[in-house]
């Protein structure tokens, strides 16, 4: 593992610690008390966009790293900025929360299982695969260190220590994210001579792929005929995949494919744009209504 990659890890790692630490049962105790909506959040993360995602890398004639990326970025669960964005946007909160930490945790079978097999059924990307010696389900070692080790150590530490947690969980999840952020534009920055009008129709793909996502969030909202704070939750879960988990299988697995990292990267920066888009104009909505 190189030094770029184990930065990028320890990174992740101690965004999903910093994560577990503001989980508490009530947040899992919740779903047997809403079960509807949130199955309703599931879907969407779990189902559809994977699903749609993986027709349209059947049907489109794309480099099939691209395709891999796309898969990869559809089949992890959400991200704990969706928390954040669906307070913003007035949504339930509470609900996003208890969605984001049962994702979590069937992330850690469901993502590896959903890649391995879309990956597999997909003749473009069965054959890079193969060209690269790449077992998808190595992906499992990825989500252990990524995701289930940090996240037991947080829930853990939250539940015996809560006092100690209470003061570091802030401070913490301020700094995983703003480091984050900062590798994905120190990333983009040294690659720099690509971020011309050749990147547009990486652009498009990531915003499409995105926009896919919130808009199937809000039809299975519609068909759940969930309340408006609950919609709101599960149209930003739809869309705001974890970009930043997907970032770190690619470096860890993929050994930071280029055009891999190029569609995570974007992910993580274009879904921040079009999830506070959406909450600013939700914000405006009761704005007018409150008048």
């Amino acid at each position: 593992m190189t030094t770029q990659q184990l930065i990028l890890s320890l990174v992740l790692a101690t965004m999903v610690f910093s994560v577990a630490l503001e989980l508490r049962v009530a947040d899992f105790r919740r779903v047997a008390e809403t079960p509807r909506a949130v199955v309703c959040g599931l879907i969407p993360q779990f189902v559809l966009l994977p699903g749609a995602t993986w027709l349209a890398t059947l049907l489109l004639d794309l480099p099939p790293n691209i395709e891999a990326a796309m898969i990869l970025v559809a089949v992890c669960p959400g991200g704990s900025l969706s928390n954040v964005i669906t307070h913003f946007g007035r949504g339930n909160t509470a609900l996003s929360v208890s969605i984001s930490a049962v994702a979590a945790v069937m992330a850690l079978v469901l993502t590896p299982f959903n890649f391995a097999w879309m990956m597999a059924t997909n003749p473009a990307t069965a054959g890079w695969m193969r060209a690269l010696s790449i077992d998808a389900s190595d992906i499992w070692w990825s989500l252990l260190v990524l995701l289930a080790l940090p996240m037991a150590l947080g829930l853990t530490l939250g539940h015996r220590w809560p006092a100690f947690t209470a003061k570091i969980r802030k401070p913490l999840g301020t700094f995983s994210l703003l480091a984050l952020l900062a590798f994905i534009v120190a990333g983009l920055v040294s690659q720099r001579a690509l971020l011309n009008a050749q990147i547009l129709p990486q652009l498009g793909i990531v915003i499409l792929h995105n926009a896919g996502g919130l808009l199937l969030g809000w039809l299975c909202a519609l068909a759940f005929r969930v309340a408006e704070r609950d919609r709101r939750a599960i149209v930003i879960e739809g869309g705001m995949q974890n970009s930043g988990l997907a970032l770190g299988i690619v470096a860890v697995t993929f050994n930071a494919d280029l055009g891999m990292v190029i569609i995570a990267s974007l992910w993580g920066i274009w879904h921040i744009v079009s999830g506070l888009t959406l909450a600013t104009l939700w914000r405006m909505k009761d704005a007018r209504l409150a008048h």
